[in-house]
Parts: structure tokens; sequence; C-alpha cells
């Protein structure tokens, strides 16, 4: 029976930049080593709205090239472009992520994902920190040294690692977080990896996995091995 999602950006929620039907087969892959039975999903709107009881893993492994930075004064936003789904649609969606955050559920969001499902407050408010355009930025891609913090449980026994990657950097952090893994720039600590409790809910943000190449890491691939086998225990 499968108990994990892994939305994969297509449709608005691709860009040119990141090889999604690379990148989510990898991370269905790790997925099924820690215990999962994932699906890949290719249509996020229509998966978020039929999230049922039986989803204990939630994968954002999708973008939004066109989505708003911003909201109104009412706290909503409004798409850049048409959204595919009808507004109505995209409501109850956000209505079943927060029934499955308020029952626990694990959610395990990709490099890309601070910029996406911009239409769903409840993924907005869970994930703790967003990409901002104009703000937010990465060094070019390349070889990347990231630091573990010491102080946190699942870096227990883990070396710092070098990865082939995007490092983003800058991300606005909306809420507490637990930093996991960091990495500088000009001298400058910024957080990678995080991680957050919430209620009977998890969330691992990690910035990296730009495209395969970064899953070729195998600090970062124990690294989110980790990740999801403590996402298995909500």
């Amino acid at each position: 029976m499968v108990d994990a999602l892994i939305l994969t950006g297509t449709g608005r929620y691709s860009d040119p930049w990141h090889a999604y039907s690379e990148t989510s087969p990898l991370l269905a892959e790790l997925a099924r080593a820690a215990g999962f039975s994932p699906r890949i999903e290719t249509g996020a709107d229509g998966a978020l709205r039929r999230l049922d009881d039986g989803v204990r893993l939630l994968v954002i492994n999708a973008g939004d090239p066109e989505g708003p930075d911003s909201v109104d004064p009412t706290g909503t936003r409004t798409p850049a472009t048409e959204p595919e789904e009808p507004v109505a649609s995209l409501a109850e969606g956000d209505a079943a992520l927060a029934s499955a955050l308020d029952r626990g559920i694990g959610i395990l969001a990709m490099h890309s994902a601070a910029a996406s499902l911009r239409d769903y407050p409840s993924y907005e408010r869970a994930l703790g920190g967003r990409w901002v355009r104009g703000r937010s930025w990465h060094p070019d891609f390349g070889e990347a040294h990231v630091r573990l913090d010491p102080e946190h449980p699942l870096a227990a026994g883990l070396r710092d690692f070098a990865v082939d990657d995007e490092r983003y950097t800058d991300l606005r952090l909306d809420a507490e977080i637990d930093r996991l893994a960091s990495h500088e720039h000009d001298g400058l600590p910024y957080p990678l990896v995080w991680t957050r409790d919430l209620g009977r809910s998890r969330v691992v943000y990690d910035a990296l996995g730009h495209d395969p190449r970064s899953y070729a890491s195998a600090g970062h691939r124990e690294l989110l091995a980790r990740a999801l086998r403590w996402l298995r225990e909500v």
C-alpha cells in the first residue's frame, strides 16, 4: 500500500533548471530504503486534494518559478499565472494538508520546494522558510562543503561532507527551525538543512538537491536517509 507521495515538478511547478524527472526517482529509492512505499505524483494540486489518512510522508520536489513572493492585505496569495486547478480545488487541497498536519505526517521539502506550493497557506506555515525573489540567491553550481551541526541529534556520528550542488542562500526564515546543516559564503554561515517538530508532524527542508549529482554524494544520501527515518517515526 502506498504511504508516501512524491510531488514532482510538472506543469506550473516545473522549470528549465531542475531535472525533477531524474531526481524524484532517486528520492523514491531513498524513501523505499527508509521503509516507505512511495508513489511519484505528477499532478501536485490533485494529489494534495486527494491526500488521505494512509499517507505518512509527503515529499515536495517541485518549484513554482512564476509564483508571487508576497501576500495581499487579506493574507491570500494570488497566482501570477492561471492555476491548473480551480481556486476551490486549491482550497480543498490546503484543507486536506492542514488535516494531515493535525493528525501527524512527515514532510520532506527539497531544494526548489522553498519556492513551491505558494497557494497553500498550510505548507507555508509548516515549512519555516521561503525563497524570496530579489533577495534569495545561490553561488554558482559546484563543489560545496556542508557543515553539520554537532548539537543536532540527526548529525550524531556523521562527518561534514562535500557535494556538487547549488546552495540556496538568504532564504527568508519565517519560524523557529532546528539547523541540521549549513554552508559558508564569504565567511558567513547560511542554513542548508533544517528540521521542525509541529505537534504530531515533522518537517525537514533540504536546500540541496539541484540535480542527480547532488545524490551522488554519500554524505548527502546518508543525511537524507537519517531524515527519512526520523520522518517515519511520525
